[in-house]
C-alpha cells in the first residue's frame, strides 16, 4: 500500500462524524468549530441539540487506543475527573464512546489557557500572576483533600474563562493517593515542570503539585520557565542540581516564595493549605477580577487598588521594592505620565525597572524583525507547492488574535485613520501621530501622545485641550455604525473596565491592492480590497489568521504550514505580507499613512 492511501486510511479510520450521537442515551451533538489538538485527542466545540449548550468535545480515536496501559490510562482519567466537582476545576459533563471514538464532553473555556497568554506577553505584572496563581492553589486544596495528586500542572493546563477564571484540566496524569504516606513512582509529568524526587523516582506524592506551581510563577512573572534549556538532557540536570536564577526585578516576596515552592526536598515545600498564607499573597495587591485585555496588555491598576483597598489591607507594591498606602496611588494617578511598573502600578519619574516588554516604548517595531524572519522561512519552504497539501494539519486555533480591526474610515487628508477594534472599542490615529481610543462601554477613554504616554479619562471627564480630538472620535465612531452609539450607551460598565489597556493602531498605509495595519502589541493585519480577504499576522503565537471571501476565519502556525503545506491563496497571501513587513522595516515611519479622503470599510 502506498504512503498516501495509508495516510487516507487512516484519516478514514480517525474521521469524526458532524452529527454525533451518544449510544446510551440518545442524545445528539452537533460538530463545531475545531479547538486543538494534543496528545491522543482532538477538540471540537460540540453542542447539545435539545439544550443548546456547547461543550468543548476531547475525542479519541480508539485506533490510538490499542495497548492495554493506554486504555487503562483513559479510564483513570475519567474516573478521576467525573468525580471532581469545584469552581477553579474544568467541569466535566459525561462521556461516552461508538465504534471509532471516545468522547470526553467538558466546560468550554473559551480564551484557552495561560500557555497563550504567557506568548503574548512574556511576563506578567505581580498583581495578574498573584490572582492566576491564587485560584490554581484553591483548586489543588481541593484535589488534595481529595487525595488526587494532579502531577501535570503548566501554564497549558490552566485553562481561562470568560470571566479570567482559571480552570484547572487535563487529568491524564492525575494519581489518587490511596493511604497515608503512600509513594508513587511512575516517571511522568512535563520536563520544564516536572519535579526532582520525579526525576530520581524515589517516590513522589503531594508535593509535586507544589514544585510546579513555582515553576508556574516563576514562568508567569520572569516570562521563561526556571530550568528551561535548549536540551532536555541540561534541563534535567538543571533540576536536579536545583540550578535557576530569579531576575533582581521580581519582588522580595514573590523571590521568597519562589524559593520556598522550588526547595529540592520535598519535605521542606509549603503544602498547599499553607501557601496562601504566604506574605506574597497577604501583603500584595490582589484583583478581584480581570479584563480580556489582559490576554495580550498589561492591564492598569491604579483607579482599582484605590477602590478595593477599602475591603483589604494590600501593600501596593512599587518596582518590586517600594511600599506604600493606596492614597499614595491616588495621588500619583493624577500624573498620568508615569510609566507602569513590574507591579503594573504608577512608577515615580525615571525610578525603577518599567518594562514587561522587550522594549516598552517600540514593542511592534521589535517584533517586526521576529515576524520577517518567520514570514522568510515560510515563503521558502513553498508550501503551496507540495504533493500532499494537508492544510488541516496546520490548524491552531488556540493562536488566535485577540484584538484586530473590524471597520475603519480613511479621513487623513485631514484628520487622520478611524477604526473600530473586534471588540466595538473604537480609535483613531489621528495625523499628528497622536492616538484616541473610547473603550467598549462607551465611556472610558484611553489618549496615547506621539511618544506613547499613555492618559485615561472618560467621555464626560477629559483635560479641555483634547476637546477636538473627542469631537473627532465621536464623528467616526458614529460614522462607522451608528447603532454602535446606542449598544454603547446600554452598556453598564463592569468594574473591569477601568483596568483595560487596549493595544492602538501604531502604523498604517495603503497600497493599490491592500491596507496595512500595525498594532502596538506587535498584530500586522492587512486587508485586500479586490476579494475582502484579510490575514491577521502575530509575531508572538507564530500564527496567521486567514479570513477569506466568506469571512470564515481559520488559524494556522508558520512551522506546521512550512511542514504540511498550505493553499496558493494563502501562500501568495503571506508572500504579499513579507513584502509588506520589508516595507515597514524600511520606512520606520511614524503613522506612515497614505493621504487620501476616500471612506473605506
Amino acid at each position: 500500500m502506498t504512503s498516501s492511501a495509508s495516510r487516507r486510511d487512516d484519516v478514514k479510520k480517525e474521521h469524526i462524524p458532524d452529527m454525533i450521537t451518544d449510544p446510551s442515551t440518545r442524545k445528539r451533538y452537533l460538530k463545531g468549530r475545531f479547538l486543538g489538538k494534543g496528545g491522543f485527542a482532538k477538540c471540537y466545540e460540540l453542542q447539545d441539540l435539545d439544550t443548546k449548550e456547547i461543550f468543548a468535545g476531547k475525542i479519541v480515536s480508539k485506533t490510538l487506543l490499542v495497548k492495554q496501559h493506554q486504555k487503562d490510562k483513559m479510564t483513570q482519567e475519567i474516573s478521576i475527573h467525573r468525580e471532581i466537582s469545584y469552581k477553579h476545576v474544568v467541569k466535566f459533563h459525561s462521556f461516552f464512546e461508538d465504534p471509532d471514538n471516545v468522547y470526553i464532553l467538558l466546560e468550554l473555556c473559551r480564551r484557552r489557557s495561560l500557555m497563550e497568554l504567557h506568548k503574548r506577553r512574556k511576563a506578567v505584572t505581580e498583581p495578574e500572576a498573584r490572582y492566576f496563581v491564587r485560584q490554581v492553589v484553591q483548586a489543588c486544596q481541593y484535589l488534595h483533600g481529595h487525595n488526587i495528586i494532579h502531577r501535570d500542572l503548566k501554564l497549558g493546563n490552566l485553562f481561562i474563562n470568560d470571566d479570567m477564571d482559571i480552570k484547572v484540566g487535563d487529568f491524564g496524569l492525575a494519581t489518587r493517593v490511596d493511604y497515608n504516606g503512600e509513594r508513587k513512582r511512575t516517571l511522568c509529568g512535563t520536563p520544564n515542570y516536572i519535579a526532582p524526587e520525579v526525576l530520581g523516582k524515589k517516590g513522589h506524592s503531594f508535593e509535586v503539585d507544589v514544585w510546579s506551581l513555582g515553576c508556574i510563577l516563576f514562568t508567569l512573572l520572569v516570562g521563561k520557565p526556571p530550568f528551561e534549556t535548549s536540551n532536555l538532557k541540561d534541563t534535567y540536570t538543571r533540576i536536579k542540581k536545583n540550578e535557576y536564577h530569579i531576575p533582581s526585578r521580581v519582588s522580595p516576596c514573590a523571590r521568597n516564595l519562589i524559593q520556598k515552592l522550588l526547595k529540592a526536598d520535598p519535605t521542606e515545600r509549603p503544602n498547599m493549605d499553607n501557601i496562601l498564607e504566604d506574605e506574597f499573597f497577604t501583603s500584595g495587591y490582589l484583583p478581584s477580577r480581570l479584563p480580556t485585555s489582559c490576554l495580550t496588555m498589561a492591564p492598569r491598576f491604579d483607579t482599582l487598588a484605590k477602590s478595593e483597598s477599602m475591603h483589604r489591607k494590600p501593600l501596593l507594591e512599587l518596582n518590586g521594592t517600594e511600599k506604600t498606602t493606596a492614597q499614595t496611588i491616588e495621588s500619583r494617578a493624577k500624573d498620568q505620565k508615569r510609566p507602569m511598573t513590574q507591579d503594573g502600578l504608577l512608577a515615580e519619574r525615571g525610578g525603577g525597572d518599567v518594562g514587561q516588554k522587550r522594549d516598552e516604548g517600540e514593542p511592534a517595531d521589535f517584533y517586526l524583525g521576529d515576524l520577517l524572519a518567520q514570514l522568510s522561512a515560510v515563503v521558502a519552504a513553498k508550501p503551496s507547492e507540495r504533493i500532499n497539501i494537508c492544510e488541516d494539519e496546520a490548524e491552531d486555533p488556540a493562536s488566535i488574535p485577540i484584538y484586530w480591526v473590524s471597520k475603519w474610515v480613511d479621513y487623513s487628508d485631514k484628520y487622520g485613520l478611524g477604526y473600530q477594534l473586534c471588540d466595538n472599542s473604537v480609535g483613531v490615529l489621528f495625523n499628528d501621530s497622536t492616538r484616541l481610543i473610547l473603550l467598549a462601554n462607551g465611556d472610558n477613554i484611553q489618549y496615547i501622545e506621539r511618544d506613547s504616554t499613555e492618559h485615561f479619562h472618560t467621555l464626560k471627564v477629559f483635560p479641555e485641550s483634547l476637546t477636538k480630538k473627542v469631537t473627532l472620535l465621536k464623528y467616526f465612531r458614529n460614522y462607522m455604525s451608528e447603532h454602535l452609539l446606542k449598544a454603547g450607551a446600554n452598556i453598564t460598565p463592569r468594574e473591569t473596565d477601568d483596568m483595560v489597556r487596549l493595544p492602538f493602531l501604531k502604523t498604517w498605509f495603503r497600497t493599490r491592492s491592500a491596507i496595512v495595519l500595525h498594532l502596538s502589541n506587535g498584530t500586522l493585519q492587512i486587508n485586500f480590497f479586490q476579494d475582502h480577504t484579510k490575514i491577521i499576522l502575530c509575531p508572538l503565537m507564530q500564527a496567521v489568521t486567514y479570513i477569506d471571501e466568506k469571512r470564515e476565519s481559520r488559524v494556522y502556525k508558520y512551522s506546521l504550514i512550512e511542514k504540511f503545506g498550505c493553499s496558493k491563496e494563502l501562500s501568495s497571501r503571506i508572500r504579499y505580507a513579507k513584502t509588506m513587513v520589508e516595507r515597514l522595516i524600511t520606512s520606520k515611519s511614524g503613522s506612515g499613512r497614505v493621504r487620501s479622503s476616500v471612506p473605506s470599510q
